[in-house]
């Protein structure tokens, strides 16, 4: 074990690193290796030209050839204004060195809008993956709504380079329904094209807050949003980390069994991820979890502890983009191959 892991986890590093799970058992999970390709996608029906995209994104960066992946998401211009997202950094309102940091980070791809990737295609196209995010939430709409409409085309995307598009549903909005069929065709013709399709499952509803509590983030509705997801034929799900369980109670909405709670779940963040591991078919489609807003000083700690989380639930790895870029390219970087380091680290397993 790392003691460098350890020393950065402080007092979660027993908690984490020593945790056995006695929900899901382990041997069920399909768990992420170097031979992903030929183990889980090569009896799938996605074209050679999809699965040898797949390879290129898993075949780049620190972590090529593990069967983990490290991306870096840059959207943010779009959705949290470009103002509110490069003031910490200014230099990356130039669309360069967002794929700068990508490179000197060890990333497996690079993920930002048409205008980022595109502005710079000729120049990098070929030196990271590209991921196009195909859908936004704008925020000039008054009063704010939060709504993801399509900003360009799939072909535009394959145009410039891509190798996968990414995009987002917010379900539970009242827009869901027309998004999902948006992603779902677009996602079709991506597959068709040779391209990687990579989901956002975001949950957005303003009644998933109840007695104060928010729910946006439990894992009974997350695994609900994963396992939709992958029904549209996602080939990786990008989730939020769990911060609680039992939306779907608290609420009283939709479907349920007690196992979900008692066998399926514990309170453990490890196992709560296992279930939204589990939607998306017992990993066959591969979790990424965000890194989410940066909050300064604990950043790196916030990043490991959500490193092993996923990699001990068996998840595929992490994206993280407002922890990186929103500081100097050089802590940016670090931090990077800081998560990495988890993934790299074998003495880290499934739990």
């Amino acid at each position: 074990m790392s003691s460098k892991i350890e020393q950065i986890l402080g007092d979660s590093a027993s908690y984490l690193l020593n945790h056995t799970s006695k929900t899901i058992d382990k041997s069920l999970i399909h768990v992420p290796t170097p031979s992903l390709i030929d183990n889980l996608w090569i009896d799938s029906d996605r074209n050679i030209q999809t699965l040898n995209s797949f390879q290129s994104l898993l075949g780049h960066g620190r972590l090529a050839n593990t069967g983990y992946l490290s991306i870096l998401p840059i959207d943010q211009g779009i959705e949290h204004t470009a103002g509110a997202s490069f003031a910490p950094n200014p230099m990356y309102f130039d669309s360069e060195n967002i794929v700068k940091l990508a490179i000197e980070g060890g990333c497996n791809a690079v993920a930002s809008t048409f205008g980022v990737l595109g502005s710079v295609a000729r120049k990098y196209a070929h030196k990271i993956p590209f991921v196009v995010k195909i859908n936004h939430n704008e925020l000039l709409s008054y009063p704010t709504t939060y709504d993801q409409v399509l900003f360009g085309t799939v072909k535009e995307a394959w145009n410039m380079g891509a190798v996968a598009v990414g995009a987002t549903i917010y379900f539970g909005s009242e827009e869901s329904r027309r998004q999902l069929v948006d992603i779902a065709k677009a996602f079709e013709y991506a597959h068709e094209l040779g391209m990687v399709t990579i989901l956002w499952c975001y949950l957005r509803n303003p009644a998933f807050t109840k007695d104060g509590v928010d729910y946006s983030a439990a894992a009974d509705m997350t695994g609900q949003a994963n396992h939709l997801g992958v029904t549209i034929k996602a080939d990786i799900i990008k989730q939020k980390l769990p911060t609680n369980n039992g939306g779907f109670t608290a609420i009283k909405f939709s479907k349920t069994d007690p196992k979900m709670y008692s066998e399926l779940t514990t309170d453990h963040p490890i196992d709560l991820c296992r279930y939204q591991v589990a939607n998306g078919y017992m990993g066959r489609i591969g979790l990424i979890n965000s890194g989410g807003e940066s909050h300064g000083a604990s950043d790196l700690k916030e990043a490991i502890y959500t490193a092993v989380v996923n990699k001990r639930a068996g998840g595929m790895g992490l994206i993280c983009g407002r922890k990186a870029f929103q500081k100097p390219m050089k802590e940016g970087i670090e931090l990077l191959n800081s998560i990495q380091d988890v993934y790299l680290d074998k003495s880290i397993t499934i739990a």
